[in-house]
């Protein structure tokens, strides 16, 4: 059944549909129905060989690899004056027994590369046959508390993305890019500041045309995030999952660098020069091209 959120006054508005979830789906099957046409699946079986699926248990990581230090992110890790600063860094086995308690904590471990402090956790994954183009180099791992937010973006490097989750639940909330418009947009950057789970259509009314996705993931289960699509996280349960990616096209690749290039000189540096000055101008521009003939 299509969810439907609603505004105060009953009337229609952003329209989330169940994102299909599919079992021994060939490799065929999938780029012909999901890659090709850049549709989002959720895998109920994909990782069902990998070691990592039964390993990685809490215990198991607090037990072996606890005394690793890990680096931390909050709510301002966007704010103008700590823009992509980490908030702090905590022995991991600590940081985990913060998750396992499954309250809601403002400390999320983002974009983290645990390979390269424990290599041998490689030896627990196997890249799936699915598709062509994996990069294995380019591997994160992420961890948060109950209801910790990864807010609206799509990925920088335009990668499709490969997104299993272990032990627990996180809820997925995905927008195509011929949606980008309609999500406030951020010039310059890959991000917006609509929330999809509260949406305030009196500061985005072009966002009650939005038609997304949404599913739960549990434990051993993979969501497919195609190349350029949005997508909102929340953590139904404190947790962790893994993030593999993979190319297809070399559009994907030059955009990512684009991206790269868009975010590190113009973003960031006007960021630095103009602080909230610059986050109001881009809310702003967003704002206006959200409200442009289509």
């Amino acid at each position: 059944m299509n969810v439907l959120y609603k505004t105060e006054t009953d009337c229609e508005a952003m329209e989330l549909l169940p994102i299909d979830r599919r079992s021994n789906l060939s490799r065929e099957e999938f780029i012909e129905n999901y890659l090709k046409p850049k549709k989002p699946v959720i895998f109920t079986d994909l990782v069902k060989d990998w070691p990592a699926r039964d390993k990685w248990t809490f215990d198991w990581l607090r037990n072996t690899h606890g005394d690793i230090e890990v680096p931390l992110i909050d709510k301002h890790y966007h704010d103008p004056d700590k823009y992509f600063k980490i908030a702090k860094t905590m022995r991991f086995g600590d940081y985990l027994d913060l998750v396992e308690k499954n309250e809601p904590i403002d400390l999320r471990i983002f974009l983290f590369d645990i390979f390269k402090k424990v290599p041998e956790l490689a030896d627990d994954i196997i890249y799936p046959d699915i598709m062509d183009g994996f990069i294995k180099s380019y591997k994160f791992m992420f961890f948060g508390g109950k209801d910790s937010i990864t807010n609206l973006h799509y990925d920088m490097d335009c990668s499709n993305v490969f997104l299993t989750q272990f032990q627990t639940r996180k809820k997925v909330i995905l927008f195509g890019p011929d949606q980008s418009r309609q999500l406030y947009h951020h010039p310059y950057t890959v991000m917006s500041h609509f929330d999809p789970e509260n949406p305030d259509y009196d500061k985005f009314p072009a966002a009650k045309d939005l038609v997304g996705v949404e599913g739960v993931i549990g434990h051993g289960e993979t969501v497919f995030i195609p190349s350029l699509w949005w997508h909102h996280i929340r953590y139904v349960d404190g947790g962790y999952s893994l993030a593999l990616r993979a190319n297809d096209s070399i559009f994907t690749f030059v955009k990512g660098g684009y991206n790269l290039v868009r975010h590190q000189l113009v973003d960031r540096g006007m960021t630095k020069m103009l602080g909230a000055k610059w986050r109001d101008w881009k809310e702003t521009k967003a704002a206006e091209r959200a409200l442009e003939p289509a």
